[in-house]
């Protein structure tokens, strides 16, 4: 499934905390699930996003729909439809507070590896 394919390459780029919000019960919602966590630098960040790309290509033959912050790395957005992919830098994810804004939707945490 999309969903763990994210997972394993957030996983596999070392991303920090990373959580999954469950919007399906949420009226409103663009999509079915955000899948929120940070790097450490502008480098890790680019990286957490290739291997989100390459583990979503390898095992379901999915490419992103659509891709935002690119350029300066403090907020990256892979769109895959119904999971979106929000990779951010430390200090713009504790701005942005996404787990704090969908608040009312359940919020899966996974363990650093």
């Amino acid at each position: 499934m999309l969903k763990e394919s994210i997972i394993d390459g957030l996983k596999n780029g070392k991303g920090k905390s990373i959580s999954c919000i469950d919007l399906r019960k949420i009226s409103g919602a663009v999509a079915d699930y955000f899948i929120v966590c940070h790097g450490e630098s502008s480098t890790q960040v680019e990286g957490l996003k290739k291997a989100v790309y390459e583990s979503c290509l390898k095992t379901s033959g999915e490419k992103p729909w659509h891709e935002e912050g690119i350029t300066n790395a403090q907020w990256i957005l892979m769109d895959y439809v119904n999971v979106v992919v929000h990779i951010f830098h430390k200090e713009s994810r504790e701005f942005y507070n996404l787990e704090e804004l969908w608040a009312d939707a359940p919020i899966e945490e996974f363990e650093n590896v």
